[in-house]
């Protein structure tokens, strides 16, 4: 079961490594997928421990977890927020995409780490 779950735990990380790296390559032309994994598996870590702290709180809970997800991607890549913003709405469509078609094929369900809400 622990291997299972890792397995699904990386598969999940890649698509949304896979997110951020389309995001980061068309907005600001950044091309390292090892540096897209790590911002993922950060934003995902922040992305929890902020949705954990201030997550109960309705609107604003969830919009402060959005923030620090931006603010992720805003340290990890050049530009500013709106770049960082843009970075962050491509891979969410980008995995949204992935995820709809490997679902489609029955190959996963339709959840990935690093990017949230999907």
């Amino acid at each position: 079961m622990v291997v299972a779950s890792a397995i699904v735990f990386l598969a999940s990380l890649l698509i949304g490594a896979l997110g951020i790296y389309v995001g980061a390559r068309v907005i600001v032309g950044a091309g390292d997928y090892d540096h897209a994994i790590v911002t993922a598996l950060i934003g995902a870590v922040i992305w929890a421990v902020v949705g954990f702290f201030v997550g109960w709180i309705p609107l604003l809970g969830p919009l402060l977890a959005l923030l620090a997800y931006i603010a992720v991607i805003n340290f990890r890549y050049p530009g500013d927020w709106t770049a960082a913003a843009m970075i962050g709405l491509l891979a969410w469509v980008t995995v949204l995409v992935v995820l709809y078609a490997l679902a489609a094929l029955g190959i996963t369900g339709f959840e990935a780490v690093g990017v949230p809400g999907v």
